[in-house]
Parts: structure tokens; sequence; C-alpha cells
């Protein structure tokens, strides 16, 4: 039966229901939001074991902070049942995605380049995850993936025994040493979950299949490691030494770091993207598609001046500069004709951006100097000064 509340949070739905808990989605009504709550089964509360394993996935969560990792929230207790409160993750887990079929070189490229830091980050707190599978690898809703579920997660310092002898992660996934039930398991482990993973990422099944959990955890010990081209022929056979190096069975010889073992995979899927474009021709992209189209100019009739209005200036070019040819034909056709394409040209500058625009334009009457006109005019005046100093003589003679 769905739970109302647990604690302040409404529960709404039932998200998935494992042997360790059952993860719900919930409302804060606090913060206004949505969240996951992993709640402790009521069969198990008393267990001290389990109890202690889900107290200690609340203190590893919380003191683990990085953008590929499912933060945490809050945690408390309801009914003398433990909860944790976690980001909601809406875009499912990695296990429900791989019911459709395989994933592609791609989009297995994109999930492991931030697992790969996320691992590493809690590798750097001296934590252990030591069950790395499809079901604990979760996304948003804009597909990144997180790492979650810490339940089980080992600190390196901590001298605390929570589950006796018995083995500890998923068989399907579990490294050789885990599955021979040795005592000291260190970060190489989930290098080789991670190997582990990305078989079944590329071919939609589980590197050892048996028809018990012992029965496959034996085969991670005993068997070799399985051919990923005999499932997918479509991948390249680089991928092979990938998955050979994170699953070998000497721990010594796998990735060292989970970043090292991502971009290892980003490289062989950057080599098999069709028409790869560096940096220089996406540049070049970039510049091609910003750049104006350049069209030939349209040509325009003379307009014609309005009666009464002045004559524009004759424009008289430079004197290095030869003048343009006057224009054939003055009158525009009915139909202009196509602009055609402007074939390449040399580097050399083009002259016509010295010269005025093609259309001749009508030459002005010009009429005597100005200087002549002033000459004439005190010529007259002398004239007329005279004639009157004339005319006085004769009067007053």
């Amino acid at each position: 039966m769905l739970p109302v509340n647990i604690g302040r949070y409404v529960i709404k739905s039932e998200i998935a229901r494992g042997g360790m808990a059952t993860v719900y989605l919930a409302f804060d009504p606090f913060v206004k939001r949505e969240v996951a709550i992993k709640l402790l089964p009521a069969m198990l509360t008393h267990d001290p074991t389990f109890r202690a394993r889900f107290d200690l996935e609340a203190q590893t969560v919380a003191a683990v902070e990085h953008q590929g990792i499912v933060s945490l929230y809050d945690f408390g207790e309801a009914n003398g049942q433990p909860y944790l409160v976690m980001r909601y993750m809406p875009g499912g887990s990695l296990s429900q995605r791989l019911k459709n079929g395989p994933l592609s070189l791609a989009e297995a490229s994109r999930i492991y380049s931030r697992l790969g830091a996320a691992l590493d980050h809690i590798h750097s707190k001296g934590i252990i995850h030591r069950d790395l599978k499809p079901a604990n690898i979760l996304f948003d809703e804009f597909h990144n993936a997180y790492l979650s579920d810490f339940g089980i997660a080992h600190i390196a310092e901590a001298n605390v025994a929570l589950t006796g002898e018995g083995m500890i992660g998923t068989p399907a996934y579990m490294s050789p040493e885990q599955a021979r039930g040795d005592a000291n398991i260190t970060r190489c482990s989930d290098i080789y979950g991670l190997g582990a993973i990305l078989f079944e990422i590329l071919t939609g099944r589980q590197p050892f299949e048996a028809s018990t959990p012992m029965g496959a955890a034996i085969k991670h010990i005993t068997d070799p490691i399985p051919r990923v081209l005999e499932f997918n022929q479509e991948l390249p056979a680089e991928i092979q030494k990938v998955i050979d190096k994170a699953m070998a069975k000497d721990c010594s010889q796998r990735y060292q770091t989970g970043a090292s073992m991502a971009q290892a995979i980003m490289l062989i899927a950057s080599k098999t993207l069709k028409n790869p474009l560096n940096a220089d021709d996406e540049r070049t992209a970039r510049i091609t598609q910003a750049a104006p189209v350049r069209t030939a100019p349209s040509i325009n009739p003379p307009s014609q001046p309005k009666p009464g209005t002045p004559p524009p200036p004759v424009y008289h070019p430079p004197a290095n500069v030869s003048p343009l040819p006057p224009a054939r034909n003055p009158e525009v056709p009915s139909q202009p004709r196509p602009a055609s394409t402007p074939s390449p040209q040399p580097a050399t500058p083009p002259v016509a951006s010295a010269h005025p625009p093609s259309e001749p334009r009508p030459t002005p009457h010009q009429g005597p100097p100005v200087w002549l006109w002033g000459l004439l005019g005190l010529f007259g005046l002398a004239v007329a000064c005279g004639l009157i100093l004339l005319v006085l003589w004769l009067v007053y003679s």
C-alpha cells in the first residue's frame, strides 16, 4: 500500500522496489520540488546489519558532492523506518534504457565522460562503490548520467564489517576478487564494474550469463572476457581493447582511473563519427555561415532632374586614374538581365572603387569667368564718373 506521507514529504508514486529499499517519488512542500525517497522495508527495520548499511549510505553520500553524483537532500526516520531524500532523476536508470536494446558508442562515450570523473571523485575520498550496475546509473531531464546508491560502499579507512563473510555487490558486474570474497577490495574493482557495464551498453546483454547469480560470479573468475563484436558487429574493433583492459582478471592490469578509461572510449568514438570536424573546420563553417552573400548590384535608370533644379556638379577624376568609358546605352531595358556570379579576381585592389557612378551626367553651360565680370563692372563705373565730371565742367565753365 502506498504511504501518504514520509516525514514532511507527500508521496506521489512508487518508482522502484529492490531487496534493500523501496524508492518513492514525493513532493517537498517546504521548498516546492519533487524528490526521490529511499525507504528501508519494514521487515528489515530490526536487522542491525541493514540498518547500519542504510545509515552508512546517508553519511557517505552527504560527504560527497560532485556534478556526476546524485545529491542527498535529507535523511531521517519515519515510524521506525529510516529514509533518504535525494534529488529526483526524471530520466530513469540505465537499466531501463537498456531494455530497449544496446546504445550507440557515442552515447556510451557521453555517459562515461561523467561516470569516470564521478568515480574518481569518490575514490579520492577513500570510498569504494563496490556495486556499480546499470540500475545505479541515473539520468536527469537533460540525459546527463549520475552515479547513485552508495548503500554498500566501503570506506577504506573504516574498520566496520557490515556484511560479515558474505559477498558485497551484484554478481553480473562483480570483479573476480569480489567473487572470490577477498577482504581487500580496492578501486580497481569499480573499474571492472565499469567494463562490465560498458559491455552491456554496447551489446544489450551482460558479459557473463548463468542460471544462478553464483554461476555468473564464478564465470567472472574462470571464463575469458567475451568478444563484443560477436554481438554487435557495427562497433570498431578498438573498443574490445578497452573492455579487455577494464575487465582484466589481474587488478593491476586494469585502468587506474575512471577518467583514463573514459578518455579511451571518447577517443575511439571520435574516430568513428561520420565526417568529423576539427577545430579549424568548425571555425571555417561558422565564418562561412556568418558571411553575407554578395550579389551583383542592380541596374537602375538614371533619375531625371526636376524642372528648375540646377544640374549636378561635374565629377573630375584624379589625374592618375583614367576615367571610365561612357555607358553604351543609358536606357534601361524593360526586362533587366539577371546578375551573373562574379568570377574570382586577383588580390590587386580594384580600380572601380575610385570612379564615380557609371552613368554619364550632362555638362552644364559655362559662361564668362567671374573675374571678367568684375573688370567690366569697374570699367563701367569709371566711364560713368568721367561723364559726370565732363558735364559739370561744361556747366560751370
